[in-house]
């Protein structure tokens, strides 16, 4: 478990740097830990992430969240695979809501890595100890198609392929609300929101450069399904997008807040919206250059059933 712990800054504190305090502060923790927590939005000075150099008045609140320490490297665990395809150098799954990619800080079981060492056997270290065999990521309440290596060099042609941008990713979108147009294209740079740590943001035109186009795919009366193609592959990148674009994805508790059922919606739109227990977002399709060869292969996964049933009472109860 991660250790959540809170200092109150006295009045003989005068006035340091919130990375000199805390290593007075927290004797079992190194320089460098310290430094990191700060920079990973780990520390909050009265509410607010803060920057190392940050300084501590008397009566300034801090709250620093140690996260537990990891294991080595993750274990295998006999989790159900959902297996489009597999050789000896590359598995395709269809990865469900629900299930985190790699481990992270806080949970170190339970994963698709952890399923992926149990199923394969031989992913030890390619990639890393800690993310084996992982080239790209979906957020664990993103649904759809994935594509891992199972060996180093299927590994590296992949990771070259995503990082040339040659990969096609085409993603299901169910937002709320209707954009003016049929279709454009977003290009930002997103990097880390300042004021939350869990968050990316395009606000602040810093980080890495993000590039989604889109297109409506159907209309209701107070949503609408979207298909995003991403260009690029950065952390929320669809969800920062879209919601920063005025239409936040449905059932998105971290971007989405604020957006919820009306009174006016039928009964059982309500109930579908209010149980989707998830983002309305799924990876419908992947392709890529086969690792051996150079084949070019396309795998595409249907709509999960709690987002197709909440679609059918759309076009039924929304019109």
């Amino acid at each position: 478990m991660s250790n959540n712990i809170q200092i109150l800054a006295g009045a003989e504190e005068g006035s340091a740097r919130l990375d000199s305090f805390l290593a007075k502060k927290l004797a079992s923790q190194s320089r460098t830990r310290i430094k990191t927590l700060i920079e990973q939005g780990m520390v909050l000075v009265n509410g607010k992430p803060a920057k190392p150099s940050a300084q501590i008045k008397p009566g300034d609140r801090i709250e620093i969240v140690i996260p537990a320490p990891a294991p080595a490297r993750p274990v295998a665990e006999a989790i159900p695979l959902q297996v489009l395809y597999e050789d000896k150098d590359v598995i395709v799954i269809d990865k469900p809501a629900g299930l985190m990619t790699h481990p992270a800080p806080g949970r170190f079981s339970g994963t698709l890595v952890n399923a992926l060492l149990y199923h394969c056997r031989d992913l030890s270290g390619i990639g890393g100890e800690l993310k084996p065999g992982i080239v790209h990521r979906l957020d664990k309440l993103t649904s759809g198609v994935m594509v891992a290596a199972k060996n180093d060099l299927a590994h590296r042609n992949l990771s070259e392929q995503f990082k040339e941008h040659s990969i096609e990713r085409a993603y299901w979108a169910l937002v709320w609300g209707n954009p003016p147009g049929d279709s454009g294209r977003i290009e930002t740079m997103i990097g880390r929101n300042p004021h939350h740590r869990l968050k990316m943001t395009a606000a602040m035109g810093k980080g890495r450069l993000a590039i989604t186009e889109w297109k409506v795919v159907k209309r209701f009366k107070h949503f609408s399904l979207i298909e995003c193609r991403l260009h690029t592959g950065r952390t929320h990148q669809i969800r920062v997008h879209l919601t920063e674009m005025g239409y936040p994805l449905v059932g998105d508790a971290l971007y989405g807040r604020g957006r919820g059922v009306s009174e006016k919606f039928n009964p059982q739109v309500k109930a579908a919206v209010k149980n989707l227990n998830r983002q309305a977002l799924h990876a419908f399709k992947l392709g890529f250059d086969h690792p051996a060869g150079g084949k070019r292969m396309t795998f595409n996964s249907p709509l999960p059933d709690e987002i197709g049933v909440l679609i059918k009472l759309l076009e039924k109860f929304d019109r």
